[in-house]
């Protein structure tokens, strides 16, 4: 790979070295498995400690639900939701912390507090200040695939070619990051599992990962408790979706993946711990 390490904070991340684990943490009430459990500062605070515990080496802090036909909320409910729990955080732990948004200004706010990633679902097309901002704060930016809107991307799962779709918008995304003086290195992709994809695109995406790794860039997955999950498995209980979940993060793992973004952090640790020591040689 063409950039190799990236340090975060105190922190070094060498790719291809290990699994490397983002617990979530949604401080919405409306996530499609979390909703409403973390959405208050004592209960997030204790969740973060207990993520960092279990094995976390990142936290991604949500403040705006991404889940199917979710809401749009306001900048101003946004901050007030997410700046909190990130300061709070930052005085009481050195783990890094990436704000999951698609607004520039949260993404600038939440930085500021004390955020050091940025991961955007909408691969940095939803705000057209995003990659300018990113620049300017020098901060690794996540760019997710996908088409549309949360309130759109069930109808829009019509690929004539799916990988080579996905490939020609993270092409198209990282010229444009890398147009807006943003560092190479600093740029980690995410094929956006679930987001515009149906039960099979999910599978075969995990199937062909390494085809990703053209890009140079590292990758992120994120399967976590996901509806294709709860499909194969009968489950609607997104909760009781975890060995699901370790099945895939293993194929993930087995293919390539970077990082995982995961509810289950404990769980996952061991999955990815034991798969590391299989397939990483």
């Amino acid at each position: 790979m063409a950039n190799h390490e990236l340090i975060i904070r105190d922190r070094t991340f060498t790719w291809g070295k290990r699994t490397y684990l983002m617990g979530v943490l949604n401080v919405t009430p409306d996530s499609f498995s979390d909703g409403g459990d973390f959405n208050n500062l004592d209960a997030a605070i204790s969740q973060a400690k207990y993520l960092v515990e279990s094995g976390a080496d990142i936290l991604d802090i949500g403040g705006e639900s991404t889940r199917p036909n979710s809401a749009e909320v306001s900048i101003e409910e946004e901050l007030n939701r997410v700046l909190p729990v990130i300061k709070s955080i930052r005085q009481e732990l050195t783990i890094p912390i990436s704000v999951d948004t698609t607004k520039a200004a949260v993404a600038k706010a939440a930085v500021i507090a004390g955020a050091d990633i940025v991961n955007d679902i909408s691969g940095a097309t939803f705000d057209p200040e995003m990659l300018p901002t990113v620049a300017e704060l020098n901060v690794p930016i996540v760019l997710m695939h996908i088409r549309g809107t949360p309130q759109t991307m069930q109808k829009l799962t019509d690929y004539q070619d799916l990988i080579g779709e996905i490939l020609q918008f993270f092409q198209q995304q990282i010229d444009a990051a890398i147009a807006a003086e943003i560092d190479p290195g600093k740029i980690i992709i995410d094929p956006g599992i679930g987001f515009a994809k149906n039960h099979q695109q999910n599978l075969e995406i995990l199937r062909r990962l390494p085809e990703f790794k053209t890009l140079n860039c590292p990758i992120l997955v994120g399967v976590s408790r996901k509806s294709f999950i709860g499909h194969i498995l009968n489950q609607p209980d997104a909760k009781q979706r975890i060995w699901g979940t370790g099945a895939a993060c293993c194929a993930a793992i087995a293919n390539s993946a970077d990082i995982l973004r995961v509810h289950d952090v404990k769980e996952m640790r061991d999955i990815s711990l034991v798969a590391d020591a299989i397939w990483r040689v």
